[in-house]
């Protein structure tokens, strides 16, 4: 399973180039996510799977890696190409990198 650090993630999303999947609970979700990130909680995922954004490479986000990293290996189970987000939205607010909340 490939993995990639939220620095490297936060620059690709500058560019626009990143799809960013988040699949934490919505209560997780509404204190704070990344911008542009698409919202299918871990719990709903197989129903919603037809919700993933068309992208060469979804970029898969929970609260700190373990969950992303299951959906992640789904994903590539299935043939479509995922990568884990290393440490999740904690990682990502503790190098200081912008969220919203809502």
């Amino acid at each position: 399973m490939r993995e990639i650090a939220v620095t490297d993630l936060a620059a690709r999303a500058q560019q626009e180039t990143a799809a960013i999947v988040d699949v934490r609970e919505a209560d997780e979700w509404q204190a704070g996510h990344v911008e542009g990130a698409v919202h299918i909680p871990m719990s709903q995922f197989m129903e919603r799977e037809s919700e993933l954004p068309d992208a060469e490479e979804l970029h898969i986000m929970c609260h700190s890696g373990g969950r992303s990293a299951r959906v992640t290996q789904y994903l590539e189970q299935r043939g479509i190409d995922a990568v884990n987000v290393d440490g999740g939205i904690a990682a990502w607010q503790q190098a200081g990198l912008p969220i919203v909340t809502g």
